[in-house]
């Protein structure tokens, strides 16, 4: 196994690999900087998902959840999609475009899955709405946009832009990073507000985007029923298992 200048890994079929992002405001705040976003986008811990005054304070509506989950519980929320028959691991998704009622990155990329669910946040719902398309970013969104999933995962793949400022951040999160060539045990989900109305739960290792439902108007993401459809199904299935963190993405003022 090789690496970069970056600290990107190679592994013996050439497939890169990233250091893993912690789900951390600070971190995506990086990102977004080095991203080339709008510092009116904003991210925050969300302590709990019950307690009205935690959760009041926090600026609504919330565009996106950026959700990180143990590799068990996700495993497990996955087995009953399959058999509820809401995708499989295999790629057969091929939406593109005007097609999609939310933009879906496949992940080719390892140990992205924290930089593909903060590109799911900011690509779609509300916050889509402050991504300048002159943005490094808003670049990618708009030459992926078009593209069958394939083509649009090989658009983040050879991205050296996008490969720059996920390395830049990886190690600023409070805990100790792990090497990209650690194995690693959790998987990051976005958890998003569809063109039609919908809430989506996205993630890159998936076939394409998970239809949760329609949202009543007025709700956001972290409205009770988004919460029972969404985040609430791995925290059902959890057992004891700990190491959840949910970020969401808000806004101060209005997009445009």
């Amino acid at each position: 196994m090789s690496r970069n200048e970056r600290g990107v890994y190679y592994g013996p079929d050439g497939k890169k690999t990233f250091v893993p992002l912690e789900n951390n405001p600070i971190v995506f705040t990086g990102l977004a900087q080095k991203l080339g976003l709008t510092p009116q986008i904003t991210y925050h811990d969300i302590y709990s998902l019950s307690s009205p005054d935690l959760l009041a304070s926090i600026p609504r509506p919330i565009h996106a959840l950026i959700f990180l989950a143990p590799a068990a519980v996700y495993q497990r929320v996955r087995a009953a999609d399959t058999a509820a028959g809401l995708g499989t691991k295999g790629l057969t998704y091929d939406k593109s475009g005007a097609d999609e009622p939310v933009l879906w990155f496949q992940q080719t990329i390892g140990h992205a899955c924290g930089l593909v669910a903060f590109i799911h946040s900011i690509a779609n719902g509300g916050a889509s709405a402050f991504l300048s398309p002159e943005s490094v970013l808003g670049k990618i969104v708009r030459e992926a946009a078009p593209l069958k999933p394939a083509a649009r995962a090989e658009v983040l793949y050879r991205s050296d832009e996008l490969e720059e400022a996920h390395m830049a951040v990886a190690f600023d999160g409070s805990s100790v990073a792990p090497l990209a060539a650690e194995p690693n045990g959790f998987h990051f989900i976005s958890f998003v507000s569809g063109k039609d109305g919908h809430l989506y739960e996205l993630e890159g290792g998936w076939d394409g985007p998970i239809d949760r439902g329609m949202m009543g108007e007025g709700e956001d993401v972290l409205s009770s029923r988004a919460l029972e459809v969404g985040v609430g199904r791995y925290l059902r299935l959890a057992g004891r298992e700990v190491g959840f963190s949910v970020v969401g993405v808000c806004s101060e003022g209005s997009g445009g």
